[in-house]
């Protein structure tokens, strides 16, 4: 196969001209770049000031076409970012109509944006909207969480939220079908001793509610856990009949975990253990399964000797 060969002149004029191709390809690009142009974008309507005494609800998507005026720099990195634009309008204007005009208001949406490339026009100019009867309401805050602790230690409590209740407002039909405002997820992990966090509330669904305050604090006891184990009577139930009923054994074992900082306050009069006649009249069964039927709040049920009991039925 033949193989060219160059001179040392030739290779270096080959060089020079590869150098300048390089550099005037970059510097059209340059100037493309650097010219100004119209271009279109899509924004997330976002609402601020809205009307204190008139429920609504937008008639139309909450994206709009916004056409922009920059260079092709700006248009080049307007691509990269199309997650995080949005477009803050003002309501101000539906205390006294059921419309907005977006051309209006392009100097104040423009006075607000952090870059500076220009909105000439949005499509569409005028967002209508539908109005209701506006409600008010309390509801409580419901915690979502996701908390893997250390080996040992869990919750010890109930979890404490301020304020436990939130106020919402917007269409009466909206409002009267929400009965509960969760929290943003808490995610922790290897926890091992107690949370206090500010923790905010998910935002609302639509546009025309609004809630007050829009953060919480939450806390949320947590200790180590040890077992324990306490003999405690068996209650039977079912008994329609009052047949004489002795049971074997009239007491069991139960073992649990419990926060150290409980162990001490936990006692027989905080459980319940049932047994139900019914399963042997009803079913025949010849041994009475162990049901616990209350027990304290985060404590934790390890076993139950026997899990079984004998019983004497005398007619």
């Amino acid at each position: 196969m033949a193989i060219l060969k160059l001179s040392a002149a030739e290779r270096r004029r080959i060089s020079a001209f590869i150098t300048c191709l390089v550099l005037a390809l970059a510097a059209w690009i340059i100037t493309i770049l650097s010219n100004t142009y119209n271009y279109n974008v899509k924004e997330i309507i976002t609402f601020k000031n809205a009307p204190l005494r008139r429920a609504f609800h937008s008639l139309q998507s909450d994206t709009v076409n916004v056409t922009v005026k920059g260079t092709g720099w700006q248009m080049l990195f307007s691509k990269m970012k199309e997650a995080n634009r949005s477009l803050r309008v003002d309501l101000g204007a539906l205390d006294n109509q059921d419309f907005v005009i977006l051309s209006r208001q392009l100097y104040a949406i423009n006075a607000e944006k952090v870059i500076s490339n220009q909105i000439i026009a949005i499509n569409p100019d005028t967002l209508y909207f539908d109005f209701t009867n506006r409600s008010v309401k309390r509801v409580p805050v419901q915690l979502v969480k996701s908390i893997k602790y250390m080996q040992q230690f869990a919750q010890s409590a109930n979890a404490v939220i301020k304020p436990a209740y939130v106020t919402i407002s917007g269409p009466s039909n909206l409002i009267d079908k929400i009965n509960v405002w969760r929290t943003d997820s808490l995610v922790l992990k290897n926890i091992n001793e107690k949370v206090t966090v500010q923790l905010n509330l998910q935002a609302p669904p639509e546009g025309n509610i609004s809630i007050y305050p829009k953060t919480v604090q939450v806390t949320i006891p947590v200790d180590e856990f040890t077992e324990k184990t306490l003999e405690l009577p068996v209650k039977l139930v079912g008994n329609v009949e009052y047949f004489n009923v002795k049971l074997f054994p009239q007491k069991v074992k139960v073992t649990f975990t419990t926060s150290l900082n409980s162990y001490e306050d936990i006692n027989e009069e905080l459980f319940e253990m049932q047994a139900d006649l019914n399963l042997w009249r009803n079913y025949g069964f010849n041994m009475l399964p162990v049901r616990v039927i209350r027990m304290p709040a985060f404590c934790k049920l390890v076993s139950v000797e026997p899990g079984n009991i004998d019983f004497i039925v005398k007619k």
